[in-house]
């Protein structure tokens, strides 16, 4: 089922398989440049092979949701887009969902698991950020000079329409900021209580290892880590199916 769902007045895109009320939704939260259409058939995958609903949208100014109203956004947009999905939930009348998260995506599944956690069942939080660190400013910087001087634009707009130039400026002028330099999210994490699977590739071009050991260490429930070797920013798209194995393990222990 695909759909426009309204929330704070704005429209955002879902797509949302539910064939079995009694069973897990499994979220799935795009990252700063993502929509619904990049995450593929992995969504379908692994709520097939899970028997889990599955839940994909677009955040607002992505995809096929509304438009972003301006460039600018405040330096807790990430704590804002949780409260969203809070909403999302409740509208849809989903009490058990397992977020899996990419990049900001993951940031935002760990914020709403720390301030809804009656809802949230699991994280899977793949390449997230808690905090910002050197190496995460060098990959924003390249991106901006591909964008520049490379097609980088006319391919997101094949995904995004006319959005692209907003969100884009959106995501660099924020991120490098010298106010959002001293964002950090490490004060949500000890209200976090549901079982999390850090997922991280060790060639990630835009967060170092800190980002999934302070991660760990600091949430209140079960914590894991899935390191993988030679691997960069999208695990889930880089190597498919061993993401798959490992996040169908995972789900199963908390959806029986």
């Amino acid at each position: 089922m695909e759909k426009y769902i309204e929330i704070r007045g704005t429209n955002l895109f879902v797509k949302y398989l539910n064939p079995d009320s009694r069973k897990p939704t499994i979220i799935f939260l795009h990252d700063s440049l993502g929509c619904t259409k990049l995450w593929r058939d992995f969504p379908e995958k692994l709520g097939n092979a899970t028997g889990c609903n599955y839940l994909v949208y677009d955040r607002l100014g992505y995809g096929k949701s509304d438009p972003m109203p301006t460039n600018p956004r405040p330096s807790n947009y990430l704590e804002i887009e949780a409260d969203i999905l809070n909403d999302l939930l409740i509208k849809l009348q989903i009490d058990s969902a397992i977020l899996f998260g990419h990049s900001d995506g993951g940031s935002i599944a760990l914020i709403t698991a720390s301030k809804y956690p009656s809802r949230i069942k699991g994280i899977l939080c793949e390449a997230a950020h808690i905090f910002v660190e050197e190496i995460t400013l060098r990959g924003i910087y390249e991106a901006k000079e591909l964008y520049k001087n490379s097609n980088l634009a006319e391919r997101l707009e094949k995904y995004h329409g006319n959005k692209v130039d907003i969100f884009f400026n959106a995501w660099v002028e924020t991120w490098t900021t010298s106010d959002f330099r001293n964002w950090n999210i490490e004060h949500f994490l000890h209200n976090i209580s549901c079982p999390v699977l850090f997922i991280q590739g060790e060639a990630d071009e835009y967060g170092t290892m800190a980002q999934v050991e302070k991660t760990v260490a600091q949430v209140k429930g079960k914590a894991e880590k899935y390191i993988i070797p030679n691997v960069g920013h999208t695990p889930h798209k880089e190597i498919p199916d061993q993401v798959l194995d490992r996040t169908i393990d995972f789900i199963l222990q908390l959806a029986h």
